[in-house]
This record gives C-alpha cells, sequence and structure tokens, in this order.
C-alpha cells in the first residue's frame, strides 16, 4: 500500500467501522489454508445452536503451525503497521466460519462485549476482527454485510435485536423479521480468496444464506491494542475517554447501554 492508501483505509475503518485489504494471502498460503481447514473440519460436527455460524471450529496458533504462521503472516503485520495499527496484537486463536451449501443466513449482531466501559465511545477502534477470506465472495454465497457507522451511532435496530450468539440469537428461528432483514443502509463486503477484512467488533454485521453448491471459507482471528489513545490521533480525545478509571472493573455486557448514543 502507498502511505495514501494505507491512510485511507485507516480512516474507513475509524469512519465505515470496516475497510478489506486486497490480496493479503500469497497464492501458495492460500492454497495451504484451504487444505490444513478441510483437515480440521473433516471429522468436525457442528453443534446444532451453531447453524447460523457454520462450522465454527476454533484452534489456537500453538497447536498447529498453520495457524500460527497466519497469525504471524508478514504481510498482514505490514498493512496494520502501514495504516498505523501496529498496537494491535492477535489474541492467539482463531474460528473457522463456513457457509455450506444451503446453509441459512447469519443474523445481525455486534461483537464487543465491554458495552459499560467508557472505552465503548473511543473514536477509534480497540478490538478488531481480521477474516481472511478463502473463498471469492457474493450475496448469493453468503457475503458479509455491514452497517456503516453503527460502531459509533445507534440506530433503531440496535434496540430491536435479540442479544449476540449464547444470550439468544443463536436460538431464533430461521425466518426472524428482525434478526436476517436487510437493512437500508448496509453495504455487501464482496471480496475475493486471499483478500483480508478488518473491522471494529462494535459494528453491526451479518451474512447471506449460502445459496450455491460450494461452502464459503473465512478464518476469523482477534486484534486488541492497549487500552490508550493511539500514537496516530491528532483530534480531541473524548472527555469520557479522557477521564476513564483505567483500574476500574466494568462488568461485562453485550448489550449496548446508554454509552452509545
Amino acid at each position: 500500500m502507498t502511505p495514501e492508501q494505507a491512510l485511507e483505509k485507516r480512516q474507513q475503518l475509524l469512519r465505515d467501522g470496516f475497510c478489506v485489504v486486497d490480496s493479503i494471502l500469497s497464492d501458495e498460503f492460500l492454497r495451504e489454508l484451504r487444505d490444513e481447514t478441510e483437515r480440521m473440519m473433516e471429522d468436525w460436527v457442528p453443534p446444532p445452536d451453531f447453524k447460523y455460524q457454520g462450522q465454527h471450529v476454533t484452534a489456537r496458533g500453538e497447536d498447529n503451525p498453520t495457524i500460527q504462521k497466519l497469525l504471524d503472516w508478514p504481510p498482514t503485520r505490514r498493512a496494520l503497521e502501514q495504516m498505523d495499527l501496529g498496537d494491535f496484537a492477535s489474541m492467539g486463536g482463531i474460528i473457522l466460519l463456513t457457509k455450506d451449501p444451503g446453509e441459512p443466513a447469519l443474523y445481525w449482531h455486534q461483537d464487543w462485549m465491554q458495552w459499560n466501559d467508557p472505552l465503548s465511545c473511543s473514536p477509534w477502534p480497540q478490538i478488531i476482527f481480521v477474516s481472511y477470506y478463502l473463498s471469492d465472495t457474493a450475496p448469493e454465497n453468503g457475503c458479509l454485510k455491514v452497517i456503516p457507522g453503527t460502531h459509533h451511532k445507534r440506530i433503531p435496530l440496535h434496540d430491536e435485536m435479540v442479544p449476540a450468539h449464547e444470550q439468544g440469537a443463536r436460538f431464533i428461528e430461521e425466518n426472524h423479521p428482525t434478526m436476517f432483514s436487510d437493512h437500508p443502509d448496509q453495504v455487501d463486503v464482496c471480496v475475493k480468496a486471499g483478500d483480508l477484512v478488518l473491522a471494529d467488533a462494535r459494528v453491526l454485521h451479518s451474512a447471506y444464506r449460502n445459496q450455491t453448491h460450494e461452502r464459503r471459507t473465512l478464518v476469523l482471528a482477534w486484534h486488541r491494542r492497549p487500552e490508550t489513545v493511539p500514537a496516530y490521533w491528532t483530534d480531541e480525545v473524548p472527555a469520557i475517554i479522557a477521564e476513564r478509571d483505567p483500574q476500574k472493573e466494568y462488568a461485562g455486557s453485550r448489550i449496548p447501554g446508554e454509552l452509545l448514543q
């Protein structure tokens, strides 16, 4: 990336809650990841309550050399550094997320679990999901959908959703009128195999049903940065962040409360 491209992508991540880095995986490593992820899923039987997430196989880098190679992948580290996001570090594990042929859509949700913490108001991301796509994606095979800006701004959908994942959404019906709805502001994030999607944990996102005859696979990793003001940040720091007590323990919550305005 040129410095101008890197700045544009970081600004998009801050503004919209996501960005795409093209062709981050080499062809050789892409083939290696496809082979290894298929091996990992070969004998896996997904629990029934994970039907909206697909295979949902987890692994730690310390237990799998190929996964550790991905977590340490130099082009990703270089891209983060170029975007001034080099203080983000992997949490050490991955999740394989698939859409097999005919599998249902993934419901609307966000993945931030600290909604009682003033960090919820940070104008920069604190936790991002880093998704490596092993398949080309389009609405027909289950591409990602994002509602830009929802990591910073509350919309009616926030208050209409069933709480994410194990707190309720895994057990809803496939025809739930809110959780699988289209939103007028949604963006379809269509990518090529080998591309990387970076997204703020707070942004609302979902995925389409797979209507094709081929599996759609991605490898998702979580990255976290220190609870500090990023070096690139030159605007005013919000008072709620500047006055936050770093020693206080904030009760975890997946449900956006009064901190999301």
